[in-house]
Order: structure tokens, then sequence, then C-alpha cells
């Protein structure tokens, strides 16, 4: 399994407090709420101890804790513990709506998917010399909120390509310490198989073993596509040929029909360094050898032929492949797409009010002010009154007046009704 959806939720920010400090012979100690804490973000972190995304199959919503309100005395709340998930190195990371690729989890550091919420202000903020005992606070703000999807390109420096039974599950488990299932049967390799192979102190190399390229699987044909996202990573490809046709079938043909799947599905593909192995080369005759050593170097394709199960030809082959690694670039990484700035146009219109006119009610729509209600005091003559500031801040107050607004007239703000006096 390398490719999942998921829902993953910060944690909101814990609400401002509303208290005034209590103290023997201390008389009007004022406003000491604290602040809330901030919520708990969501975390990615890469673990080598995993090779698929199977722990994302059932378990498909992840959330981080919230902030805990503040306190008195100016007590802050506590911040909400991170939500860490564990992913397999070299997991892209997209955001599912629209798209963009926002991490390519190829190294150690962690990615922050979803920040949490700021803490709210307690209401010791509000104090001013004219509004000594503010009698409300600032709740928390809500954390971010992604559908992810998830999808696992492995990092290998040598991918092994090839029509199934050809021998890759073979060859990899005889240059490496791997151990794949091998069986005289197609499609006995049902997913990517990584091997570590040493060439000499200090010099190692990855090799994957990618199985279901087939005719066609760069139109979906099979698991096509899902094996062949992860030959992209690879530095060079091995094609590996049954050049005795012991299926019935052509070894040039196979060779040519792999790589117009690989040139199908990328572009990148086609022209990635490819060396070709010709294994199962005690079941061909001396002709059919020739001819097809001859074809590949007109093709100018370096060929080596071997006997994979009795490693005949191994050793030379790991060598070839190691001189080449030396001169080509590193394990190829995807580039995060920045977030699109907003538009200034876009934001001017949801921030301006809609007021609308019903049974001479003025009905105003604004969900941006909703977290401005909920911290209002309708007890509370300074609440009202930093209210009311914010009405004219934000244009609403212009708003109605441009609707026809006279006063004594009933405005509504969702459940909040209030009478109209210029």
């Amino acid at each position: 399994m390398d490719r999942a959806t998921i829902d993953v939720y910060a944690g909101d920010g814990g609400a401002g407090a509303v208290a005034f400090h209590r103290e023997k012979y201390v008389a009007s100690g004022g406003p000491d709420g604290g602040d809330g804490g901030r919520g708990g973000n969501v975390v990615f972190q890469v673990d080598d101890g995993a090779n698929t995304l199977s722990d994302f199959r059932y378990k498909r919503k992840f959330r981080a804790e919230n902030g805990q309100p503040g306190g008195g005395k100016r007590c802050f709340g506590k911040a909400g513990g991170d939500c860490v998930i564990k992913v397999p190195r070299g997991t892209l990371i997209y955001d599912a709506d629209s798209g963009r690729l926002m991490a390519d989890l190829s190294g150690d550091e962690p990615f922050i998917a979803a920040k949490g919420g700021r803490g709210g202000w307690g209401n010791a903020h509000f104090a001013t010399a004219t509004r000594q005992t503010p009698r409300f606070a600032k709740p928390g703000v809500p954390g971010e909120h992604y559908r992810l999807r998830l999808e696992l390109k492995l990092l290998a420096d040598v991918g092994l390509i090839g029509f199934p039974n050809v021998g890759k599950s073979t060859l990899i488990s005889v240059v490496s310490e791997a151990k794949p299932v091998i069986a005289d049967y197609h499609f006995t390799t049902l997913s990517p198989v990584l091997g570590v192979v040493r060439v000499g102190e200090g010099e190692s190399f990855v090799m994957a073993d990618i199985p279901g390229v087939i005719e066609g699987a760069s139109e979906g044909v099979g698991l096509g596509h899902d094996f062949l996202r992860h030959v992209e990573r690879c530095r060079l490809l091995v094609h590996v040929v049954d050049v005795a046709g012991s299926e019935g079938r052509d070894p040039l043909q196979d060779f040519d029909t792999i790589n117009r799947e690989l040139a199908a599905f990328s572009d990148e593909l086609s022209h990635l360094p490819m060396i070709v192995a010709g294994n199962k080369c005690d079941l061909a005759t001396d002709e059919q050898l020739e001819a097809f050593a001859e074809a590949m170097k007109e093709r100018g394709y370096d060929y080596y032929p071997m006997m994979a199960p009795i490693a005949h030809g191994t050793e030379e082959i790991v060598y070839a492949w190691a001189r080449m690694l030396r001169e080509l670039p590193p394990v190829k990484r995807f580039e995060a797409q920045a977030a699109p700035l907003p538009d200034p146009e876009t934001i001017a219109a949801e921030r301006t009010p809609q007021v609308t006119v019903k049974d001479g009610v003025f009905e105003v729509t604004a969900d941006w002010l909703l977290p401005v209600l909920r911290t209002i005091d309708v007890d509370d003559y300074e609440s009202l009154q930093y209210f009311q500031r914010v009405l004219i801040s934000s244009g609403i107050i212009r708003a109605l007046e441009e609707a026809g607004v006279s006063e004594g007239d009933t405005v509504s703000l969702y459940d909040f009704d209030f009478e109209y006096i210029p």
C-alpha cells in the first residue's frame, strides 16, 4: 500500500481567561486573566522501519491536542501536545484539494503539516487607562485542517525493471541481503523489494526490485501506475532480460516494449542511465547470445550477460553499477510547492459584510466576525464599547448606512440583535 488519503486536524488555541486579582489588603487588584495555550501541531516524521503506508488503511483521521484555557493570576494555559505521524522515507505529501506538493520526506527533518491555533488573550491584555476592568477575553484561534494525499516513492539508487519471471528477484537476492519470494510463475513479487548492495568497505547503494512493469503499464494495466512511480527516483536503471526467450517471447521485443512504457509514463524515465543484464544465458544458444549482445551494442547500452541463480557474472555487473553511480547525481528529491498567496481582491470581498433587509430587520453576514461575537459580554458596558469600535473599524456600520438603516431599526448579527442608534 503506497497511497493513502487522510484528514489532519491541528489543535485549537485555548481561550483567554476573564479574572481579577484577589489579595488581602489589595483593593481593586485589576484584571489578571492569563492567555490560553496554543494548539498542538500535526507533524510528520520519517520512520526507516516502515516501507509501506499500510498503517493508514484503517486510521484516516489524526488530531492534535487543543490548548488549555488561561487561568487567574495571569497563568498561561498549557500548550496542546503535537500529533506525530510516522511515514516511510520517500513519502510525498500533497494537499488533496488543490493537488499542491507540500513536502517530500526524503530527509530526516520533520514537517509540520498543520499548525495549531494561537491561544486567546486574557482580559489582562485589554486593560487601559479608561477601561480598567475589562470583562471579556479572546477565544483561541482554530487550528489548521487539511485533507492530505500521501504517496510513497521509494528512495533507491538502482531500479530493476523487466518483464515478469526474468530473474529480477533472484538477482536482488544474490547481490544483497533482501529475501524476496522467488517462484517459477508470473507476478510472484507483488510489491517493490529493497536491498542494500555492498561493494566494498564504506561503499554501498540501495537497489529496488520494481515489479508489475508490463506492456500497457503506463496506461494503468495491471499494477503499472502503482509501481512505475517508484522508478522515478532511481539514479540508474538495470533492465533484466531473458535472453533465452524461455517463455516463447522475443527478448529484443521485450526490451523495446518496456522502454516504450517508461517513455509513455514519463519523459524523464526514458532518459535515465540504463544498464542491460542478460539473464538465463545457460538456456540460450550461442546465436541468441551473440544476436542480443550485438543489438545492445547498436543501441548504445552497456550489456552484461549473467546467470543469476548461480551468481555467474553478477560481480562484474555490481562493480559496473558502482562505477556509474559515483558519477551520477544523488537520488531525486521533489521540490515542495509554496502555498499560493491569497488574492487581495478576494480577501476584500470576503471581508466585506453583506447586508440584507427582511421584514424591516437588517441582517448582517460576516463569517470572520463570529470569533469576535463570542467574546462580547452584553452585560458589560466596556465590552459593548469594544464591540462598537469593531463594528465601525470593520465597515459594518458604513454598510448598514448604505443599506438605508435609520435610528431605531433592528440589526441582526447571527444570534446577536441590537437597536441601531447613530
